[in-house]
């Protein structure tokens, strides 16, 4: 397995220092990722950053850490109101869905971090327990609520993400949605439940979604999806029995099984169906099951 290193530097020792979101604030060095309603700004393939000075008054302020050039990074989250900053024109305001291939590596990581946070420290404004308001700390990385003395924190659910083969390893298993009104057909996927490994949610969902079976479960990939806080976990699965494949009916609309040429077909945007565009892991799970095989193997086949 090949160890992904992060792209930007969290500097996460700098947290504890009370008074870091000031001091960079004050600084001319520092840089500024700007999030509005789960959205920053894009420019010319990159993530627009501004000086401290140039945001206006409101936002809610994280320390992100520091390029690979040892450049500052901040994290301001507007409200919808439009401001001086807000007055770039509408399309450049882009989410992580919209910056699929878009955005280098270390950009993309930015992106998808200061989403998550953005939508944290916009919602955890208040104490759960007690219903107090919570003030910041450790650079927007967890909040303390003066009354009851609790703590909290940014949470990541995590979420399964499943490719389902059959059992030759000629097929790939894709559902359509019913939000997609069968427009577009993915790989399956569902949130772990409370006291779940994710093996036994990776059997349960596709059981629930698709009546499928699964003789083998391998671990591939994962990827952090802000919306809202979310944890996609890869896997490649063997169905037991292709026959049993039927959609939920509720969630899942319809089952397919496809061929590795109408996968690639439906990755050129020729059909049969549409798929996940290129942000997601799903659209990547399904790319690297069709690249196993080279078309040259299957000439020939029924």
């Amino acid at each position: 397995m090949t160890v992904q290193r992060a792209p930007f530097d969290r500097a996460a020792h700098l947290r504890d220092d009370e008074s870091i979101l000031d001091a960079l604030r004050a600084s001319s060095d520092a840089r500024v990722v700007v999030v509005r309603e789960g959205r920053a700004r894009v420019a010319d393939g990159a993530l627009v950053t501004v000086a401290p000075s140039e945001v206006g008054e409101g936002a809610d302020w994280g320390l992100l850490g520091r390029r690979r050039d040892g450049t500052a990074l901040l994290l301001a989250v507007l409200g919808a109101e439009t401001d001086s900053i807000d007055a770039a024109p509408a399309e450049s305001w882009l989410g992580v869905r919209d910056t699929g291939g878009m955005l280098d590596a270390e950009d993309t990581d930015l992106l998808v971090t200061s989403v998550a946070l953005a939508s944290w420290l916009r919602e955890a404004r208040f104490c759960p327990t007690c219903g107090a308001e919570t003030r910041v700390r450790q650079g927007g990385w967890s909040r303390h609520c003066d009354t009851c003395a609790r703590d909290l924190f940014p949470r990541t659910d995590p979420a399964v993400i499943v490719a389902v083969e059959s059992p030759d390893g000629e097929r790939l298993l894709l559902g359509a949605n019913a939000n997609w009104r069968g427009r577009m057909y993915s790989c399956f996927a569902g949130f772990v439940e409370a006291g779940e490994s994710l093996e036994t949610t990776v059997h349960r969902e596709i059981e629930e979604e698709a009546g499928v079976l699964l003789d083998d479960v391998r671990y591939i990939s994962s990827q952090p999806w802000p919306y809202p806080r979310s944890l996609m976990i890869g896997f490649r699965a063997t169905a037991s029995d292709q026959r049993r494949a039927r959609p939920d009916g509720e969630e899942i609309i319809d089952v397919r099984w496809f061929t590795r040429d109408e996968i690639r077909s439906a990755l050129a945007g020729d059909g049969p169906v549409g798929l996940p565009g290129p942000s997601s892991i799903a659209r990547e799970l399904i790319r690297q099951w069709c690249d196993e095989r080279v078309p040259s193997a299957e000439s020939g086949r029924s």
